[in-house]
């Protein structure tokens, strides 16, 4: 994943709002998944192929995060 572009021209107060609001997102990502998340990071860090594989308590079906609201 390429990281995302970020403008050069925002003011700090502009920064620190855009900060803050990833911050609780990545807060709240964390609370509903952090299970799966950590699953997730073990198979990919995992030097044993067999581990490679996502285990399906670690996906989110579609279902699942069509529930998930943004804000």
């Amino acid at each position: 994943m390429k990281p995302p572009l970020v403008p050069d021209h925002w003011s700090a107060q502009e920064a620190l709002a855009v900060f803050e609001f990833i911050d609780a997102i990545r807060e709240e990502i964390w609370c509903r998944y952090a299970l799966s998340i950590t699953e997730q990071l073990q198979a990919e860090r995992s030097t044993n192929p067999a581990d490679w594989e996502l285990s399906e308590d670690a996906v989110v079906n579609e279902d699942q995060a069509a529930d998930v609201p943004i804000f």
